[in-house]
């Protein structure tokens, strides 16, 4: 059956419940009148008869014109029951004038108009009612108001995540600020019936109409809310495409069910990758009732980091970050999270080898995470010494630290630019992977590394420079309209990231780990989404501009080498890389060299011994570097 003819089939069976439920109610009210009244003689059949058919005749015609028959049961709302309501007095009106012509063959016909009205509602209302307590268990849900005023929006998705999503916004003290005008369906299953009072306009395909229509006639341009089934990726760009074309902007309800409030969507809903749920107690056992410090812990990853720890019941947590005003944030954050005295905010560098180690020594860690670093490719590539000290020496420094106090877990993070750098903050990055993989197996320390791309949103990103041109005006500047990149969101990358800690518990040994992120994404089909949820048209209201790569920057990213290995972990998202690269016998000593080199800031050398050390960093880039450090 298709979905038109199922639609007209459901609302068929409703009109028909509607007149039986009539007709039974005038045939009981007629009874009860006659018998009430307590008369003598024969019972008026032909009263009862012309009665009932006429009675039913206005239901059906006051039901059509009201459209009671459209509403959809299981998502009935307030509105839906004022207008059953009036439909009911709608049949009363239309009945009256032929109760009259027809008085004297009627017994009793006002009384038994009253009596049936109300027999009739009640009929009605507990059909209804017994119904929505099969199929959602809230029979009194008929009944929640809601407002008529505010913001004009239009809701795109299936039906059942519709109902979910008109719902939470009819109960929300926020309903005030938004008006729930109709629904556009993904797949049209239920064509011209009503959700809750709201009615269902038309198709994914009609949605560019039904939003010009709702623009003429409310003089606004509504919203666009997408729920379910929309927020699919490709649907979801469609959905964008015909939006920005009328100037609507992209909303969706936000995850925090208590607020109930309708909020921009976020690039970062627009990943090719399907959310995941991961189950929690495995990260749960390792950091509940555990020391647990981490470096950077004021970054965009870092604080994520905190953030997800704290509500895991760590027996302490020590936050080590070079930012003051990082650190001082997430210290008021923590705050609010952990129990007093069960969080401790240190200000310290990770170059600082003595405050590293003063800083570790208090916290005496079970487990570590090291965010701590310097990520930004042109800035790297100009100061290359910088990138050494934090990269390279702060996470010497920290791991060392780590085994010194016997902490059981080290986690790195690094990144997808450390597989054949062309840059020097991928070439420290691999650097310190070599360095902690061989400082772990001389000391002892179960270490893990976790390599994955770019973080949507974090500090000095792609997103948050897009978001401020955008907002200027345009124009959006992109390096080359054919780089690709990955990318997760900070909430996931974090998640990820302690559920690889949970994965590598054998001593003197490290684990090195992928997140998967995906498909890459092109970085011009982003600055396109980006402009479009603004309700704008990209290269008509803002213009795009190329600028070409950057030094240091790759066309494309990967995030293993081609002889590494790639294995799948229990944990989905999560996968296991086997490296079987061996350091020199003179990588000791030359990473000393290294270090040295840097804190003398003898750039140029330092520079030939991160090609020394790292062998696939490219020689032509590092004769860029060299040229940009000059």
């Amino acid at each position: 059956m298709t979905p038109k003819h199922a639609a007209r089939r459901a609302m068929m069976l409703t009109l028909g419940f509607d007149i039986l439920m009539a007709l039974a109610a005038m045939s009981s009210a007629v009874v009860l009148v006659w018998s009430s009244e307590g008369q003598r003689g024969s019972f008026p059949a032909l009263s009862l008869a012309l009665s009932t058919l006429s009675f039913g005749v206005s239901v059906a015609v006051s039901f059509v014109i009201m459209g009671i028959q459209k509403q959809v049961w299981r998502h009935l709302g307030w509105p839906d029951a004022v207008r059953i309501f009036q439909a009911i007095c709608l049949s009363a009106l239309i009945y009256l004038p032929g109760m009259l012509l027809l008085n004297g063959l009627l017994a009793t016909p006002l009384a038994s108009l009253m009596v049936a009205l109300v027999l009739w509602t009640i009929g009605l209302f507990a059909g209804r009612m017994y119904a929505l307590s099969r199929s959602t268990h809230e029979p009194f849900q008929i009944f929640s108001p809601i407002a008529k005023n505010g913001q004009p929006v239009l809701l795109v998705g299936d039906s059942q995540s519709c109902f979910h999503v008109i719902r939470r916004i009819q109960s929300s003290p926020q309903s005030s600020k938004v008006r729930l005008l109709g629904l556009v369906e993904t797949q049209a299953t239920e064509p011209g019936r009503a959700i809750r009072g709201i009615p269902i306009m038309g198709s994914l395909e009609e949605l560019g109409g039904i939003i010009e229509v709702i623009a003429v006639r409310y003089k606004q341009v509504p919203w666009i809310a997408v729920t379910g089934a929309a927020r699919n990726r490709d649907t979801m760009l469609k959905v964008l495409e015909t939006a920005s074309d009328h100037g609507a902007e992209i909303m969706a309800l936000n995850r925090d069910e208590a607020a109930q409030v309708l909020e921009p969507v976020r690039p970062a809903d627009l990943l090719s990758r399907p959310e995941r749920h991961l189950s929690i107690e495995p990260v749960r056992n390792l950091v509940e009732n555990a020391n647990v410090l981490v470096t950077g812990g004021g970054g965009t990853i870092g604080s994520e980091l905190t953030r997800q720890i704290a509500r895991l019941s760590p027996a302490s947590l020590t936050v080590f970050d070079a930012s003051e005003y990082n650190l001082y944030s997430i210290d008021m954050e923590l705050a609010g999270i952990l129990p007093k005295g069960c969080h401790t905010a240190r200000l310290g560098d990770v170059r600082d080898v003595n405050r590293v180690r003063d800083a570790f020594s208090r916290a005496q860690p079970d487990v570590v995470i090291h965010a701590a670093a310097l990520k930004h490719v042109p800035l790297m590539e100009r100061n290359i010494c910088e990138a050494i000290l934090t990269n390279v020496a702060g996470a010497i420094h920290s791991v060392q630290a780590a085994a010194a106090v016997g902490a059981k877990r080290f986690v790195f993070i690094s990144t997808d630019k450390a597989v054949d750098p062309d840059n020097v903050m991928g070439a420290t990055k691999r650097l310190a992977e070599m360095a902690i993989t061989q400082i772990a197996a001389e000391s002892g320390i179960a270490a893990s590394i976790v390599r994955f791309g770019n973080v949507l949103g974090s500090s000095g990103s792609v997103v948050p420079l897009f978001e401020k041109q955008i907002a200027a005006g345009g124009p959006v500047t992109l390096t080359d309209p054919n780089v690709t990149r990955y990318f997760m969101t900070v909430e996931e990358a974090s998640s990820l990231v302690l559920q690889a800690a949970t994965l590598q518990d054998t001593p003197a040994h490290t684990g090195l780990f992928v997140l998967d992120m995906g498909e890459p994404m092109q970085i011009l089909q982003l600055a396109e989404t980006m402009i479009r949820l603004k309700g704008l048209v990209p290269g008509v209201d803002i213009k795009i501009t190329t600028t070409g790569l950057r030094d240091g920057e790759k066309m494309h990213e990967v995030l293993t080498y081609k002889h590494e290995h790639v294995s799948t972990t229990p944990v989905d998202g999560v996968n296991r890389v086997d490296n079987c690269t061996v350091p020199s016998e003179l990588f000791e000593k030359r990473l000393k060299e290294i270090i040295e080199a840097a804190s003398r800031r003898e750039r140029s050398e330092a520079l030939r011994l991160l090609g020394v050390l790292v062998p696939e960093y490219a020689a032509d880039r590092a004769e860029k570097a060299r040229r940009w450090s000059a």
